[in-house]
């Protein structure tokens, strides 16, 4: 399919002759003699690009332009005048023109001007594909109540400015909300840089956020540009923000204040424009009253708050995210999708997901790989999510299999921490108050039960 260009000028000579030599060059043309036939002609034909003159009778070339941009903003235009000024050169760039030529037209400047226009097009197409598959990757699976809120929520937030404070417990998608609102936030085209505070130490994380100068410390070989600066005029994404240490927490409370850093080791003060999403699994309140989170930070960050309901309060979604997870695994190993019955996710709606919609997709990887049919029903699932199948638990009897005292104590403990974690919907917190047990061994437990990282 040759690309297809609107030639707008009222010398039908230049018509004409453009005409000519342009689908010599395979193009397909098409004409017209003043702006409000050239309007015309691009709601009709749809054109690829427009090569419009300046100075024509009625409608000039600068309105005709402003109406083009306005209507069909998609579209790439050529400006062409014998009268050019450097004024009227910026005006139509500033509108949105292009290119700019002036007669007498060499016909070279003009084909590597409408090569260019249309290369131009053509990327900005893909990028608004990009862009649109990107949003579908991060979109939220699911059309529950608690879903529809949560969607209506990042609706609503996503286009300001505001900073976000998005709480859940682990597994919920809290980083997918954080990219959804990135990218359908005005700084989507910059970056979104995110920082997992759980995993750094205080004085590795101050270095990861502001980076260095060259000799700053010793091993500082090279400069490095830190993770607040990468980020400008995009999105910084504070993963499990409520790990962060005091001291880096001040460092942040400071520059986010002040907008502005100074790299260690280095003079020059850095102004940044940053979007601040943050996100937590535990309970900022109770972290500020033990003095674990500083309550002005908090504030500052919790303009917006979003709360990411777990799985077990959205089990209308089951069916779409089962769906979801099944068709992107086939897409991973370029195989036909597998099914599963109602029967057996009936069986899914019926489990408490401590571990949300992470343990959902585990599960879902788990029996696409293990089922060997297309079809996965209710005897493809496994216990705990599946109640018949009752060899999952450690019985008495079975403890005297063990041959020391030390591995069926250990046997005993783990299987009554799991049960105890069922009998209080598996909260940690509530499991080893009543247990007396310590939280950290709780914790594992649990994560070793619902295979939660």
């Amino acid at each position: 399919m040759f690309p297809t260009i609107l030639i707008v000028d009222d010398e039908d000579s230049i018509l004409k002759s453009l005409s000519g030599i342009l689908m010599d060059e395979g193009f397909e043309t098409i004409t017209a003699t003043n702006g409000y036939e050239a309007l015309k002609r691009i709601e009709d034909d749809s054109p690829d690009m427009v090569l419009l003159d300046i100075w024509m009778p009625g409608i000039d070339g600068i309105d005709t332009l402003t109406e083009i941009k306005k209507q069909h903003p998609g579209i790439q235009v050529v400006m062409i005048t014998g009268h050019g000024t450097i004024e009227t050169a910026v005006n139509a760039t500033k509108i949105g023109a292009y290119d700019f030529i002036e007669k007498p037209l060499n016909i070279d400047r003009v084909i590597v001007a409408i090569n260019n226009a249309l290369n131009f097009r053509r990327l900005e197409e893909e990028n608004r594909y990009l862009r649109k598959k990107t949003i579908e990757k991060y979109a939220i699976t699911g059309h529950s109540q608690k879903t529809a809120e949560l969607k209506k929520q990042i609706a609503i937030a996503a286009p300001t400015d505001a900073w976000i404070m998005i709480c859940g417990e682990n597994g919920t998608g809290k980083e997918l909300v954080a990219r959804t609102i990135h990218q359908l936030s005005g700084r989507s085209s910059n970056p979104l840089i995110d920082i997992n505070c759980a995993a750094l130490s205080d004085e590795i994380l101050e270095s990861e956020l502001l980076g260095h100068e060259k000799g700053a410390f010793a091993g500082a070989t090279i400069k490095k540009r830190g993770k607040f600066e990468l980020s400008h005029q995009g999105t910084i994404f504070f993963d499990e923000i409520g790990d962060m240490g005091m001291k880096t927490q001040a460092t942040i409370l400071r520059i986010l204040e002040e907008r502005q850093f100074q790299r260690p080791g280095g003079s020059r003060t850095i102004p940044i424009d940053v979007r601040v999403i943050a996100c937590t699994n535990r309970d900022m309140k109770k972290a500020i009253e033990t003095g674990h989170f500083r309550e002005d930070l908090y504030y500052r960050l919790n303009v917006i708050p979003i709360e990411v309901p777990p799985l077990r309060d959205r089990i209308d979604d089951i069916p779409e995210l089962v769906e979801a997870f099944l068709s992107k695994t086939a897409e991973e190993t370029r195989s036909t999708p597998k099914r599963m019955t109602s029967d057996a996710i009936a069986v899914l709606q019926k489990y408490f997901w401590p571990g949300n919609v992470r343990e959902l997709k585990n599960l879902i990887e788990r029996l696409d790989i293990m089922a060997g049919h297309g079809t996965i029903d209710v005897d493809d699932i496994p216990a705990p999510y599946n109640p018949e199948k009752g060899g999952a638990e450690t019985t008495v009897e079975s403890l005297f299999g063990y041959d020391l005292l030390n591995d069926a104590a250990a046997a005993f403990n783990e299987e009554f921490i799991k049960r105890k974690l069922r009998q209080y919907r598996y909260d940690i917190a509530k499991t080893a108050k009543k247990t007396g047990v310590e939280r950290d061994f709780v914790k594992s437990v649990r994560q070793k039960f619902t295979g939660e990282s």
